[in-house]
């Protein structure tokens, strides 16, 4: 989790991201701010996130984020 708050964090320094649950919902992260994400999640973690698991419920938080790439590397 420490690794994605870093990732999120250089994104967007002011945000606290182990609080806020609207990511998506409150347009703090943007289509350029989740290909950037998922551009570093896929290095960082050695998961793919495919299209269908691009989604505001995904995305909305750090929690939800992190939820989603234990469950794709569990998959694997």
């Amino acid at each position: 989790m420490d690794t994605l708050l870093e990732i999120l964090k250089d994104l967007h320094p002011d945000v606290d991201f182990e609080l806020c649950d609207t990511l998506v919902d409150d347009k703090i992260l943007d289509s350029f701010d989740i290909v950037t994400l998922i551009s570093e999640i896929n290095d960082q973690f050695d998961v793919t996130i495919s299209a269908e698991d691009i989604t505001p419920e995904n995305f909305n938080s750090a929690e939800s984020l992190f939820a989603l790439i234990e469950r794709l590397e569990d998959e694997d």
